[in-house]
């Protein structure tokens, strides 16, 4: 059915312009032609049951290739993304997780999904824990947002930190941080090779934290 590039805007998270960059870096490393781009704009905090337009247009995409940034691009909601995830996967989407270099498919194994859950679990604490002392709903930003399409680009062509600074005018270690930050690197090579896939994959399931983990490590 083709390849569609879901974008959904989230204060908390990476903006619409970035994920677009990211996401159009990652097709053009690994070949791969996007069809559609379709970025959602209902408000983060609305459930899946206010953003039927979109549910509407998954229907009709049955079999298609989906592009996502990250987990919470589907759904912040916990209740909300367990329904995506099994509408998706029956519907038999291949679903392409660019952050975590994973794919799933009906063809997943369970704990994949169960990672990628935990995760989004864990990431949206660890995002409660960082709102406090800024104002609520708010996500820093950075300097080199501007420049991030240039930046994957230099990447690309294999120049060097140092030689990028100079480029933009910036300093050396912070534009490293932010790299960094990004995962740049990954995106600008293509992560997500079919060679690296076991490895991805086992990574992140090896990243669940049980609660009696959370205990022992407390």
């Amino acid at each position: 059915m083709g390849t569609i590039a879901y974008i959904r805007a989230d204060k908390l998270f990476e903006s619409a312009g970035e994920q677009i960059q990211i996401i159009n870096a990652y097709a053009s490393s690994n070949e791969i032609i996007v069809d559609e781009e379709v970025v959602d704009h209902i408000s983060q905090n609305k459930r899946l049951d206010e953003r039927v337009h979109v549910t509407d247009f998954f229907e009709t995409k049955e079999g298609s290739t989906l592009l996502i940034y990250d987990v919470w691009v589907l759904s912040s909601n916990m209740e909300d993304l367990a329904e995506m995830f099994s509408c998706l996967v029956r519907r038999h989407y291949e679903v392409h997780f660019i952050k975590q270099s994973v794919i799933i498919s009906r063809e997943s194994t369970p704990m994949l999904i169960f990672a990628l859950i935990d995760q989004l679990r864990r990431t949206l604490k660890a995002q409660a824990k960082k709102a406090i002392g800024r104002p609520k709903g708010s996500k820093s930003t950075s300097k080199f947002d501007q420049y991030i399409s240039d930046i994957i680009q230099y990447i690309k062509e294999k120049k060097s930190v140092s030689e990028i600074a100079r480029r933009l005018n910036v300093s050396r270690s912070s534009l490293k941080d932010y790299i960094e930050s990004r995962e740049l690197k990954q995106v600008a090579f293509g992560s997500l090779l079919q060679k690296t896939q076991a490895d991805a994959q086992e990574n992140l399931i090896n990243s669940i934290i049980c609660p009696n983990e959370i205990k022992e490590t407390t």
